[in-house]
């Protein structure tokens, strides 16, 4: 058959499209494609005139026609590994038609490049093939007449109108994995106790007692030379085999700074530290003529986040804190004898009534080396005792050691993991998507608003119960395989979850700003919630409470995750446990401390400077190798202590067990729970913490339990309340109380 197209306008002018086609019987559709084609690709003019009739010229000749030699010549092509990839689903745009067998379609793309296409009802499985051999293989999917997605590998590509309007790839990440219990509680460990006097402004040591459980043993500085004589003997008395992987437990080691304990270890065996921010996290000290045995030093303070005083009443232990008056010891009274020193000498906590009791029972007879002594000694025994119960409640509940954990957070997170976690759930996210999403990553809203209640009238003080726990319960966290995207995922799912960066625009007659970012400032990163524009990370879900305010967002890129909740058992269980044992009963701090711990694991950056410990004489040859690598470096008499990071030739193989996207998400749900008294017209809001509000009226009751998670409860009813700035206020109670 032999076809020639024509158009007559309302002008009476003739226009022939294209050139004279030979058909064959199945070419229909292919002509019917032609057509349009060559029309949409005519000029404004020839589209816009109207048209009167369209006009066909045919004839008909026996055999078969000719293979087609016209291309598309006006196909819009994705680049795509510096291939050319037709922008359309339907398989006749592709190029030039070679043939069709039922739904498969060969297309010639150019004179390198032929397309066989699958065509089935709801998408189209092509390949491209070049010189014989297949060079890319991807799927099509129909959407709607103007709108396809192209699945490439792991990527999504959604074009509309021939423009992609948005790009998906799926990520490719290792899960935070289940943590097999522990089958026997190993309680080995030692409690350590130093006790100092001020010298020039410095700590220096004046007496250590060790505790191992059945033994003490008091090193005093009368005995010794100097202070180094001291620590050292002290420190050498239990490098024996006898504690060989013994957890050495000094409370509140943080009070001294990193060089105290290190200077001294450097001289006894190997040492490796881990310090986090400035602040010792642990100490592994190796010792014996191979090095073959070892010690691990520990702060309880972080594992246990109380005072030794609390701790020992908390867990209801034998020996109780006692008390001393750290304040009046130096070099020059250690022999003093006589009354019991002054009340200011002794911790700001005591009360004078305690401090009467105390000084009761001397007789002018207190003697500064026997008390103190005595005093350093308990404080061993008591921290022995509350170690060893806490380690002993927690191997009963969960099955876990306390002594392979440092810190609190840690040891909740492997209760999580060992308890509650399901497997595969959690993403490990580090590098790039950890730092993105970081960027966006804010705590809790402090704001002053109203300086000054007015005189005469009452002010509110009310604090959510158990926050960031309430928002875990119930909420859906960011779990599963994230995917980045780029273009406004929601035109494509509305219901899209994650982080997004995007241009965000505030209301102008805002009165409490929502939405934080990250301001640098000469005196560091500091939070506010801003007017204006800007653009940040945020969460999906602050996204969709901000806009019930009015911000405006345009959202650029970011990264998807699937919502489930995967908390609710844990947070259930301590709640639980919280409200079925009294304040005074040890469970219920430990369900106090574990609701309140997890939820910052997941957003540590776990990103640690590499920390060595370096003879002097050594040292030249490792600064040539990593001197702009090297962050602080602290003298440690004949050693160097080192902080820096890794050369770009060192890849990291380490595993991430840290999920940003879980904290974020944690304290953004946190926000927009308070979120509700800000711009609320039912009250005036004088001033905001993370989870506490000041306000000039009672709430209403339905936002108000003393023990529901996430109500409010009433703290205090305030005859006066100044207040400063973030964190510095003064308040007066109703019953006559100042709180600074």
């Amino acid at each position: 058959m032999f076809i020639l197209f024509k158009i007559k306008y309302t002008n009476k002018e003739f226009v022939t499209i294209g050139n004279l086609q030979r058909l064959n019987s199945n070419d229909k559709i292919w002509y019917l494609d032609w057509i349009i084609n060559n029309m949409i690709n005519k000029t404004e003019y020839y589209n816009e005139t109207p048209i009167e009739s369209i006009i066909f010229s045919f004839g008909f000749k026996r055999g078969r026609a000719p293979n087609k030699e016209i291309y598309n010549q006006n196909l819009i092509f994705q680049n795509y590994h510096n291939l050319n990839l037709p922008i359309t689903i339907n398989p006749l745009k592709y190029g030039k038609f070679i043939k069709q067998v039922n739904n498969i379609f060969v297309i010639q793309i150019n004179d390198k490049n032929t397309a066989i296409i699958t065509q089935f009802k709801d998408h189209n499985e092509v390949e491209i093939i070049s010189g014989g051999n297949i060079i890319i293989k991807f799927k099509d999917e129909f959407v709607s007449e103007n709108k396809f997605v192209r699945i490439l590998d792991n990527k999504k590509f959604y074009f509309e109108n021939n423009k992609e309007i948005l790009f998906i790839k799926e990520m490719k990440t290792k899960f935070i994995s289940k943590l097999a219990k522990s089958k026997t509680l190993n309680n080995k460990f030692i409690t350590l106790d130093i006790e100092t006097y001020i010298k020039d402004n410095v700590l220096e040591p004046f007496l250590i007692s060790i505790f191992d459980g059945k033994d003490s043993k008091t090193f005093c500085l009368w005995d010794y030379k100097n202070s180094e004589e001291l620590i050292i003997n002290a420190l050498k008395s239990i490098m024996i085999r006898k504690y060989n992987g013994y957890k050495i437990y000094v409370h509140n080691l943080a009070k001294f700074d990193v060089i105290f304990l290190l200077k001294y270890l450097v001289k006894l065996g190997l040492v490796d530290p881990i310090i986090h921010n400035g602040r010792i996290i642990s100490i592994n000290l190796n010792y014996g003529k191979n090095n073959e045995y070892n010690l691990q030093f520990k702060d309880s303070y972080l594992i246990l986040l109380a005072s030794l005083v609390d701790l020992t009443k908390g867990f209801n232990v034998k020996t109780l804190k006692s008390v001393f008056p750290y304040l009046f010891t130096n070099e020059n009274n250690f022999n003093y004898e006589g009354k019991v020193p002054h009340f200011k000498f002794f911790d700001n906590k005591l009360t004078l009534d305690q401090y009467n009791n105390y000084k009761s029972k001397f007789n002018n007879n207190w003697n500064l080396k026997k008390e103190a002594i005595k005093y350093c000694e308990v404080d061993c025994i008591s921290l022995y005792q509350v170690i060893d119960k806490f380690a002993d409640m927690i191997f009963n509940l969960f099955g876990i050691n306390i002594h392979k954990y440092p810190t609190l957070p840690s040891l909740a997170f492997a209760i999580f993991r060992s308890n509650f976690m399901s497997e595969n759930i959690i993403p490990q996210l580090s590098g790039k998507i950890a730092n993105d999403i970081r960027s966006g990553y804010t705590g809790g809203a402090v704001d002053v608003y109203i300086p000054k209640a007015k005189r005469g009238t009452k002010t509110y003080c009310y604090d959510a119960n158990s926050l960031y726990p309430s928002n875990m319960i119930d909420k859906l966290m960011p779990v599963g395989l994230p995917s980045y995207f780029k273009g406004d995922i929601t035109k494509v799912d509305p219901n899209a979850f994650g982080f997004f960066y995007c241009k965000i625009s505030a209301p102008d007659n805002l009165l409490h700003p929502i939405i934080q970012t990250h301001v640098k400032t000469l005196d560091g990163i500091r939070t506010m919630a801003p007017l204006g524009q800007w653009n940040d990370m945020i969460f999906s879900e602050e996204i969709n409470n901000a806009i019930k305010l009015g911000y405006k967002f345009e959202i650029l890129w970011g990264y998807t995750f699937k919502g489930e909740i995967i908390f609710k058992d844990y947070v259930k269980f301590f709640h639980n446990l919280r409200k079925e044992y009294p304040k005074s009963h040890p469970l219920n701090y430990i369900a106090k401390i574990f609701l309140n711990s997890l939820y910052g694991r997941f957003g540590m950056d776990d990103q640690f400077n590499i920390i060595n410990i370096i003879h002097k004489d050594f040292y030249p040859d490792f600064e040539n190798k990593y001197f702009d690598n090297i962050i602080e470096k602290i003298d440690l008499d004949d050693y160097v202590l080192v902080f820096y990071n890794k050369t770009d030739s060192e890849e990291d193989n380490s595993t991430h067990n840290v999920s940003i996207s879980i904290a974020a998400a944690i304290t953004a749900y946190a926000r927009i729970h308070m979120s509700q008294f800000k711009n609320n017209p039912d009250f005036k809001l004088f001033y905001t913490d993370t989870d506490s509000i000041f306000v000039n009226k009672a709430l209403a009751d339905y936002l108000v339990s003393n023990t529901k998670l996430g109500k409010m409860k009433l703290e205090n009813v305030l005859t006066k309340a100044i207040f400063i700035s973030p964190k510095v206020y003064c308040l007066l109670t109703v019953d006559g109380k100042f709180n600074l």
